[in-house]
């Protein structure tokens, strides 16, 4: 069965940005996720594909934010999909059962095939795409990049490593196809590190750092626990991104930090 792309309800307008629900239809189950788009302006357009964290899903705070911000600032599409067991994806069982392996690839596949419907659609310029996902956003987001690097321009990771709490249930430990992966990974890479992370120690999320096989990678560490993200932060990984999709010859008009994201 071909995967098919199927929009639910009408698309909503509002201050420049326009967000379309859709679920993709696979033989392997039901994708559901939201798209971000520059209102009034011709496709195709530069894509960042958001993945969330483990506490979220395709309409998180979060998603919302950097999906209006990207879309309706610079003029930048973004996709947010729900992960395994998360947002519309709950019923899909009990990771254990399943295996974090196959989770994983399931993951990277949904994807990849997000990617080409939209890409099909031509709502997208396929040659721009970036992804941007920590925490649970790198644990597949990761594997994800290591297998789409001809399809992307940049990647920005982080608040995940090769070590890990003992407070994080064990379907969540990833660090040996993380460090199995993260040689294969050659796009330019930003790696967001919280100093003081509770879930994953800093130690572990170096050593997954220096794995990663990409020539141009930066490492960024902020003071806080896990689930802080303080403005600064939020602000290099955009300009990260834009700075990797502008257009050939383009310079950056004005700088992200007068409109960073809270």
């Amino acid at each position: 069965m071909a995967d098919t792309l199927h929009w639910i309800g009408e698309p909503v307008t509002d201050r420049g940005v326009t967000e379309r629900r859709f679920n993709l239809v696979r033989e392997s189950g039901i994708v559901p996720g939201i798209l971000w788009l520059p209102a009034g302006l011709h496709y195709p357009h530069p894509l960042v594909l958001l993945g969330h964290g483990g506490s979220g899903h395709k309409r998180a705070a979060r998603q919302l934010e950097l999906g209006r911000w990207f879309a309706g600032r610079w003029h930048v599409a973004a996709v947010a999909i729900d992960g395994p067991f998360h947002g519309d994806r709950q019923h899909m069982g009990r990771p254990a059962a399943i295996g974090s392996d196959a989770v994983t690839d399931g993951m990277v596949d949904d994807w990849n095939a997000t990617l080409d419907a939209l890409t099909n659609l031509q709502l997208i310029d396929s040659g721009r795409v970036a992804y941007l996902g920590l925490s649970m956003g790198t644990r597949f987001g990761l594997p994800y990049v290591a297998a789409a690097n001809h399809r992307l321009r940049c990647a920005v990771l982080g608040k995940y490593g090769l070590l890990q709490s003992p407070t994080v249930s064990a379907p969540v430990d990833a660090a040996a196809r993380l460090a199995r992966d993260a040689p294969r990974v050659s796009v330019p890479v930003l790696f967001h590190v919280q100093w003081d992370d509770e879930l994953f120690p800093r130690a572990g999320q170096f050593e997954l750092f220096d794995q990663l096989g990409s020539a141009d990678k930066q490492l960024v560490a902020f003071p806080g626990a896990h689930r802080i993200s303080p403005p600064t932060a939020i602000r290099s990984w955009c300009e990260f991104v834009i700075e990797h999709l502008e257009p050939a010859g383009m310079r950056l008009a004005r700088r992200v930090s007068d409109q960073v994201v809270d």
